[in-house]
Order: C-alpha cells, then sequence, then structure tokens
C-alpha cells in the first residue's frame, strides 16, 4: 500500500511541498517507470529517490561512487529515524553474509552500494532475494565512456536489470551532455525512460574568471570580503595546506581537506566547517559531494578543471541557499599549457597501447597465442624504468588495457606511497648517530623532496632504491623502521601488484579490437579541455549562458551577473588600447608586478589583468625572476 509523497516529504524532511520536477519524478517511479533525472548541483536528487522508497513497501538500492557520499547520506537517514546500510569495501567476508542477511529480514529502507559491490556473486544472489521497489543510480554519468568521471565498474549497474527486471530504475546526474543522457539510457537498459531536465540555470551565482599571476594575493582578497563560508578548490593536496597556511597568515580563517587525511581529521575538519567555526575549505575536488551546507557564497578554482561538467559541478555549490553567491576562477597565461601537460600530455594513442602491451607481453615472457588466464607478480616501477616509458603514460595505459578485458590490475595499482618526516632535524641527526644503516635512505629521501617535513609528500622507492644502490624491498624495511621509530608517517602500497592476462597474446590485433573507441576518448577528452579553454577566454558571451548552451540549454538570457556581463554594463569602461599604452609607459620607467600597476593606475584592476595578458600573448611584454611584467 503506497504512502502519501507529500506526508512522508513532511515527516521526514520537514517541507510542505516539492521543488522544481522532483513531484513529477515521484510520480514515475510509483508509477513503475524507469526515470533519467538530469538536475542541477542542488537540485534535490536525493529526494527523488528516497520519498518514493518509503512511500512502497521494500527497500531501495542505491549505487553511488564515492564511499564519503554514501557515509554521509546514510548517516542522514538514519538521523531521521529511517533504517539503511552501507555495504562498502573492507567488509569481511562473514560479516557481509550477516549484512546482507539484515538486508532482507531487518527491516531496511536503504541499502547503498558501490559499483564494485555488485560483481560479486553472494551479493547478486542476495539482490535477487530481496523486496526491492526501487534501484537508484547516483551520478550516473560515471557509467558513460563520453562523460568526464567514466568508472568501467559502473557497467555492473546493468546487472541489477537483469537480477531485477520488474523493479524501477532511476537514474539521477547533475551532469549530461545530450550524448551522456543517450549513453545512460543504453547502458543501463532504462525501458521507455520518463527523462526529466531541469534548468541547470543558477540565477544567484555570477560566474567570474580572473586574470591574476598572483593567485595567493587574490585568493585571499576573495576569502576576506566574505560573511559567510567558502571553497577554494585546489589541484593538489600540497597546494591545500599551502594555501590554507597563506590564507590563515593573513586573518581568513581556514583549514584544507584532501584524500590524504585520515578519517578521524576528515571528521573534525568537515565539521567546523559545517559549524562556522572555521570559515573557508581550501580542498582538492572530490570535496563537497554529498555535503549539505546551503551558506556557501564562494567558491574558487585556484586551477583550470578538465572540463566544463567538473567546473559547473564544483562551482555549483556554492548558493544553495537562494542568496548571491561568487564562482570564481583564477587564471593566468601560464595556467593553460599547465592544463594541456596535466591532462592531454598523458593520453596513450593507439600506437603507445602496441607498445606497452608488446612490452607486457615480453617482460612476463608470453608467447604469440598464449598468456590467457595467466597471472603474474608485477613491480610497476620495474617494469617502467626497464622499458624507458613515461610513468603517467603508462599507468594511463595499462589502466585502458584493464578497462577493455585485456589484462586485470590488482586494485593495489592505483596506490601511492606517501611519506611525511614528523620528527625535527636536530632528533633526526641523533636517530642518524644511532641507526648508521638508514643514513644513505634519509638522506637521500630529504635531498629527493623538498618539503617532506611540511607535507605527506609522494615518493618513489624504485628511485630511492637506484639511488643508494639498494632494493626496492630494502627501502620499505627502512620506512617501516622509520615510522615504527616515529621519524616519519607513512602509507605504503604493496610493491610487487598483480596482473593477469585475459587473452591470448596477438600484439597489434589485440589493440585493433577496441583501438577506435580509444580514439575517440581522446578526442572526447581533448575537446573537453579545450572547451574549458575556450570557456575561460571568451569575454564577450555570458558565463551563464555558455555553461547552459554547453549542456543543450538554448534561446537563454544573460545573467547580468557575471564578468563578461558588468564589463558590457560599464559603457564608459576605457579601452584595452587605453589601458595598453598606459602600462607601457609605466614599464618603460621600470618592471612592475601587477600589484604594483593595480594601485597606481586610475583603471580597475580586472580590465588591467586583462589588458596585461593580450600585450604577453603579443609578445609586447614578458615577466622576470621577481614576478615583474618589463617591456620585451
Amino acid at each position: 500500500m503506497q504512502e502519501d509523497p507529500i506526508s512522508i516529504l513532511r515527516q521526514y524532511w520537514g517541507f510542505d511541498s516539492f521543488k522544481g520536477s522532483q513531484k513529477k519524478i515521484i510520480d514515475a517511479v510509483l508509477d513503475k517507470r524507469d526515470v533519467l533525472a538530469l538536475l542541477p548541483t542542488g537540485g534535490g536528487k536525493s529526494v527523488c529517490f528516497q520519498v518514493p522508497a518509503m512511500a512502497q513497501e521494500g527497500l531501495c538500492i542505491v549505487i553511488s561512487p564515492l564511499i564519503a557520499l554514501i557515509q554521509d547520506q546514510v548517516e542522514g537517514l538514519k538521523k531521521k529515524g529511517i533504517k539503511a546500510i552501507a555495504l562498502t569495501g573492507g567488509i569481511p567476508f562473514n560479516e557481509l553474509i550477516d549484512l546482507l542477511d539484515n538486508c532482507l529480514y531487518g527491516g531496511y529502507k536503504f541499502v547503498y552500494l558501490s559499483p564494485e559491490r555488485l560483481q560479486q556473486e553472494l551479493v547478486q544472489e542476495k539482490i535477487r532475494q530481496m523486496n526491492v521497489n526501487l534501484v537508484a543510480i547516483d551520478e550516473a554519468h560515471c557509467i558513460s565512456q563520453w562523460g568526464h568521471d567514466f568508472r568501467p565498474a559502473y557497467l555492473e549497474c546493468a546487472e541489477l536489470r537483469k537480477l531485477l527486471p520488474q523493479t524501477p530504475v532511476m537514474a539521477l546526474t547533475a551532469t549530461a551532455t545530450d550524448r551522456v543522457a543517450d549513453d545512460i539510457v543504453e547502458s543501463l537498459h532504462l525501458t521507455a525512460p520518463v527523462i526529466v531536465t531541469d534548468s541547470f540555470a543558477r540565477k544567484n551565482i555570477a560566474f567570474k574568471i580572473l586574470w591574476e599571476q598572483d593567485k595567493h594575493y587574490r585568493s585571499a582578497q576573495l576569502c576576506s570580503q566574505i560573511k559567510k563560508s567558502g571553497i577554494v578548490y585546489v589541484g593538489t593536496r600540497r597546494g591545500t595546506v599551502e594555501l590554507a597556511q597563506f590564507l590563515n597568515s593573513k586573518g581568513c580563517s581556514a583549514t584544507f581537506f584532501h584524500g590524504g587525511i585520515t578519517k578521524k581529521e576528515k571528521e573534525k575538519k568537515l565539521d567546523l566547517w559545517l559549524t562556522n567555526k572555521i570559515q573557508i575549505m581550501v580542498a582538492t575536488n572530490a570535496f563537497g559531494m554529498g555535503v549539505d551546507k546551503p551558506d556557501v557564497s564562494l567558491v574558487v578554482h585556484y586551477q583550470i578543471p578538465d572540463c566544463l561538467e567538473n567546473y559547473y559541478q564544483e562551482a555549483g555549490r556554492a548558493g544553495r541557499d537562494g542568496q548571491p553567491a561568487e564562482a570564481v576562477l583564477i587564471t593566468n597565461p601560464n595556467d593553460e599549457e599547465q592544463l594541456k601537460n596535466q591532462f592531454l600530455s598523458v593520453l596513450p594513442d593507439t600506437a603507445f597501447l602496441k607498445k606497452i602491451y608488446n612490452k607486457l607481453n615480453n617482460y612476463f615472457r608470453i608467447g604469440y597465442g598464449e598468456g590467457s588466464n595467466e597471472t603474474f607478480q608485477f613491480n610497476f616501477n620495474e617494469f617502467v624504468r626497464a622499458y624507458s616509458l613515461n610513468s603517467f603514460l603508462a599507468y594511463n595505459g595499462l589502466k585502458i588495457l584493464d578497462r577493455n578485458s585485456v589484462v586485470s590490475l590488482s586494485e593495489s595499482f592505483s596506490k601511492r606511497t606517501i611519506v611525511q618526516f614528523i620528527s625535527g632535524k636536530d632528533a633526526i641527526f641523533d636517530y642518524l648517530d644511532l641507526h648508521k644503516d638508514t643514513a644513505s635512505i634519509i638522506q637521500t629521501i630529504l635531498r629527493t623532496y623538498g618539503g617532506i617535513f611540511d607535507f605527506e609528500t609522494k615518493i618513489n622507492p624504485s628511485l630511492i632504491a637506484k639511488k643508494t644502490n639498494t632494493s626496492e624491498q630494502y627501502i620499505f624495511k627502512i620506512l617501516d623502521q622509520l615510522k615504527k621509530d616515529d621519524i616519519i608517517t607513512y602509507e605504503a602500497h604493496q610493491s610487487d601488484l598483480e596482473i593477469t592476462f585475459l587473452v591470448p597474446r596477438e600484439d597489434d590485433l589485440t589493440i585493433n579490437v577496441f583501438a577506435k573507441k580509444v580514439q575517440e576518448q581522446n578526442r572526447v577528452k581533448t575537446e573537453k579541455v579545450y572547451q574549458m579553454i575556450d570557456y575561460i577566454k571568451d569575454t564577450k558571451k555570458c558565463r551563464s549562458k555558455q555553461i547552459l548552451e554547453y549542456f543543450g540549454e538554448k534561446n537563454t538570457k544573460d545573467c547580468g551577473i557575471c564578468d563578461v556581463c558588468l564589463a558590457k554594463q560599464n559603457t564608459s569602461k576605457p579601452t584595452f588600447n587605453q589601458v595598453s599604452k598606459a602600462i607601457t609607459t609605466l614599464l618603460l620607467e621600470s618592471p612592475h608586478t601587477s600589484r604594483a600597476l593595480a594601485n597606481i593606475m586610475i583603471y580597475k584592476e580586472p580590465l588591467i589583468l586583462r589588458a596585461l595578458q593580450l600585450m604577453l600573448e603579443d609578445g609586447a611584454i614578458e615577466i622576470n625572476t621577481k614576478n615583474e611584467y618589463r617591456i620585451k
């Protein structure tokens, strides 16, 4: 017997009405229809599957990509008095059986799974026995090979259609182009789905691009001006620590958040931020998924994201309370090249895939037509060194071979060796006197990795072994000892990984099967990077309009609040030519930083920065070692 969705919404969520297309989606599910819901960040996706699941007998299976997101939603449901359970990685087999039995007989309403769990026969068998009223696939763009965050394990979600053929399936995402949406429908085998698309427009967010050489200075300026909460996205773990320290030194209340800190630290930092004891969270890009904080009034991007989907999703964490907010991307002329190097230079092409597959077979002495289902211990660093391969290219190449079922790599393949020295330098000198056998290892690590006292640092044990003329095994032994003696913190991976060859060796023929697909995927990734660059450089079209058109929305209006719209409104604004001439006059006298020019000149700072960028591109000026502009 169905309960009234509004009554459930009022009882558990405290709202008297649904927003946007929530009611349409819920009605479709209660009518046993498949649904594809394309809702903007902050559009209330979770309510769309949680309410109809509560309105019916049985339970809802939810697939979600991030453990943190799963745990957050499960805790949220428990606080509402709703029985929910998370079946994520790391659960012992015997315990997993008990938990699955609880799902069958314990009156649970929600079972959250990572997509990897669906690969287990035990889990599949138990799901067949469950009374499931709805399957919800969150972050459904992950199933599409044309999406911005493709995860091969998500393809297992299609198995749920076979296990539960009569159960409606709902796919939800906040970022999907038409091509990705079509791919979701096909990959999940959705039957005549109700496709619901709410406008992605966020009318209260002012999207802005700021050109700035001194990003630390600009970030501090932006953060000091807000009264509510803010997020600053930085590309590296070390970068989050450095920027948070700088912001604090400038009077901002900030902390950092990244995947390398402990669960306890994450909970503490998140609580400080959620309760407004800390104002600014400096974080890597995974932060914010599933975090319900409506009063974020500023989101800053310190580096250029790899695609508009990621940018829009992260920027959309601002202004969920409907109040005015800003999403600011700080950039400079160097960022474009850095972006291409980071994301495009490490895309393996067909020739490289053939090369690395050939080297793998030779490395393990596999003959032509042989190797199927053979498993080997695999030292990645040794393999890369043996054939003088670029480690990033090789890593991505192996992941493509894994994704296309040529080989199977152990899960630990993607892990890293992270070290930070926690003892003072004097204590280390004393330690070296007592443990002379560690001296060459410690000294080599300290010389090779600057900042290892201040930050968790990724090290290459193979490189250290080569420099010290020892074995990698010996390096791990010394690291274990240093950790035990409280000299370092140390997060290690197993050096010898497992690789299983899934098909007989046929050299180029093996790669040719999926070569065109890889070429197309590389083309799409390249296109996304350049679309992001075009978005940044386009100073004529409204920022919001550019984003909405990218997601297929036509005939949209200018937002009136982005940097482009504000520039159009200022009709008395001087030309770039006028500003450039004024800059040239000052630089002929002496070199100046951008900040110094802004303090001296009568023009507004964004106009000065844009003029400097154009002058750099034209080769009229250059930057010296002191970060000053000068005439070329």
